[in-house]
């Protein structure tokens, strides 16, 4: 399957439901993002991370600093408004989910 580039918008929501599941630090989300999509999103640095700074300014998603392995790590999760951000993604993906269908499936 090709990778397809992410619509305005996409990103936040995927990243929020990754985090959804558990805290996770950058490549983490990247990773989880690409196995979750079969790889057919493949979230780059430097879109990623702008997008993590973006939430946490938003206060969607809260970051906390800690050594794993001798190297400093942010790890990210989110918080309730990032709960009601995602709910709210969702129910707004699923009406242009429909609304193509309706397109797509008109004769």
């Amino acid at each position: 399957m090709a990778r397809l580039d992410l619509m305005k918008g996409t990103l936040a929501l995927l990243i929020l439901r990754t985090l959804e599941l558990e805290p996770r630090h950058g490549v983490a989300i990247a990773d989880r993002i690409q196995q979750t999509t079969r790889g057919t999103f493949h979230v780059r640095p430097g879109s990623l991370f702008p997008a993590l700074h973006r939430l946490e300014q938003e206060g969607a998603i809260a970051g906390d600093w800690s050594i794993v392995d001798g190297r400093r790590i942010k790890t990210y999760r989110l918080t309730s408004a990032g709960r009601r951000q995602l709910a709210a993604g969702a129910r707004d993906w699923a009406r242009v989910v429909e609304a193509m269908r309706l397109v797509l499936e008109t004769e």
